[in-house]
C-alpha cells in the first residue's frame, strides 16, 4: 500500500536566501520534489540537494505556468508518497494563490504544511528603515493587490480613507492611475515610495510624494517586481536616509 506524501507551501521570502526561516531550510533539505515559483530566488534549489527541481514560473504580464497544472503536479507527486515543496516568493499566504492550492490539495486528500516567511512589503519597509505601522502617522497597514480577479481595480478612494499605510502589490503597470485615484482623497504631498526587488542585493528604492512617485520611479528605471508604499509613515524614510548619510560621513 502506497503512503500518500504531503505538500509544503513554503515562503521563499523576497530575495536573499538568508531571509529564509530555519523551518524553511529544514523542509527544503527533506524535499523530494521542489516546485519553484518565478519570483523565488533560483538558488533556493541548492538547499534541496535531493530534490527534483521543476520551475513553475508565474509573473504578471509574462508567460506563466497555468495554476491548474501546478496543482495537478503537486497532487500527482504527493500521491506517489513524495515530499513536495512548493516554493513561493515572499510569504505564501499573501497574494500567492495559496488559498486555491490549499483547497485543491485538501479536496484530493493530501496533507498541507505551510511555512511562513518575509513578504516583500515588510522587506521594503526594512530597506527604507521605517515602520509600516508608525503610530504617529497611521492606525495600521493595508496590503492590497492592484489586480482583482475580474481584472478590475480596488476602490482606491475607500482604501485612501482608511487612515492606514498602503502596501500595494503588482501595481507598477498602472502606478500612474493608482496615484491619481488616491489623490482624490489623499493630499498630493502624501509620502510615497517604490521599492524594486525588495530584500535582495538588487534592491532599488525611490522615495517621493504621491504626486510625483510615478514619474520618479519611471525616471529611475524601476519596474516589476516592486512594492508601492503610500502614507505618512513613509515620510520617515527621508529622516532615516539623512541619518545614514551623516553616519557614513562621520
Amino acid at each position: 500500500m502506497n503512503t500518500v506524501g504531503k505538500v509544503t507551501l513554503l515562503s521563499a521570502g523576497p530575495g536573499d536566501l538568508d531571509l529564509l526561516t530555519l523551518r524553511a531550510a529544514k523542509a527544503l533539505a527533506a524535499a523530494d520534489i521542489l516546485l519553484v515559483d518565478d519570483l523565488a530566488n533560483a538558488d533556493i534549489a541548492t538547499l534541496a540537494p535531493a530534490a527534483r527541481v521543476i520551475r513553475v514560473g508565474k509573473r504578471g504580464g509574462c508567460r506563466s505556468t497555468p495554476q491548474a497544472f501546478i496543482e495537478r503536479l503537486m497532487i500527482r507527486y504527493a500521491r506517489r508518497g513524495l515530499r513536495v515543496v512548493r516554493a513561493k516568493g515572499g510569504d505564501a499566504l499573501l497574494f500567492g494563490r495559496a488559498g486555491e492550492e490549499i483547497s485543491a490539495l485538501r479536496n484530493a486528500g493530501i496533507a498541507v504544511d505551510i511555512v511562513n516567511g518575509v513578504s516583500s512589503g515588510f522587506a521594503a519597509a526594512a530597506g527604507l528603515g521605517i515602520s509600516l505601522t508608525h503610530r504617529d502617522h497611521c492606525q495600521g497597514v493595508t496590503f492590497v493587490t492592484a489586480h482583482k480577479q475580474d481584472h478590475g481595480e480596488p476602490d482606491w478612494n475607500a482604501l485612501a480613507a482608511t487612515g492606514t499605510t498602503l502596501a500595494i502589490y503588482m501595481g507598477m503597470s498602472r502606478i500612474a492611475n493608482i496615484t491619481e485615484s488616491l489623490m482624490q482623497t489623499l493630499p498630493a504631498t502624501t509620502p510615497a515610495a517604490v521599492v524594486q526587488h525588495a530584500g535582495s542585493s538588487n534592491e532599488k528604492p525611490v522615495v517621493s510624494t504621491l504626486a510625483h512617485i510615478a514619474d520618479d520611479a519611471r525616471a529611475a528605471g524601476l519596474g516589476s517586481p516592486a512594492v508601492i508604499l503610500i502614507g505618512g509613515a513613509i515620510g520617515e524614510a527621508a529622516a532615516f536616509a539623512s541619518n545614514a548619510l551623516a553616519a557614513r560621513a562621520a
